[in-house]
């Protein structure tokens, strides 16, 4: 997976936002958006535009989510079916699905 260079930058507020994913050559933004939803955040979107994508971009993000989830405190909800997959090959990640016992 080619991610050299890759940059996730993340904004929002306390009801919504986005990680955004860019490398270098190209105008093309991966993101991943999630909204509020108490003390959890639902992962609703991760889009990758083919031109960027087969590098590894969408699992940064999610990797970039999980992490401040950690750092946070925060729990998930992966409503997006790729975030859910990545869950899934993760289960030390068990921990930060909303709903699940800490």
């Amino acid at each position: 997976m080619a991610t050299e260079g890759l940059e996730i930058t993340s904004t929002g507020d306390a009801a919504s936002g986005e990680y955004r994913a860019t490398l270098p050559g190209t105008d093309a933004v991966g993101r991943l958006t999630w909204k509020a939803r108490g003390e959890a955040r639902i992962a609703d979107h991760t889009l990758v535009p083919p031109e960027i994508g087969g590098r590894g971009v969408a699992a940064a993000l999610v990797d970039a989510l999980v992490a401040d989830a950690k750092k946070e405190g925060f729990k998930i909800v992966p409503q997006c079916s790729y975030v859910e997959a990545q869950f899934r090959r993760h289960p030390e990640w068990s921990d930060l699905l909303a709903g699940t016992p800490s």
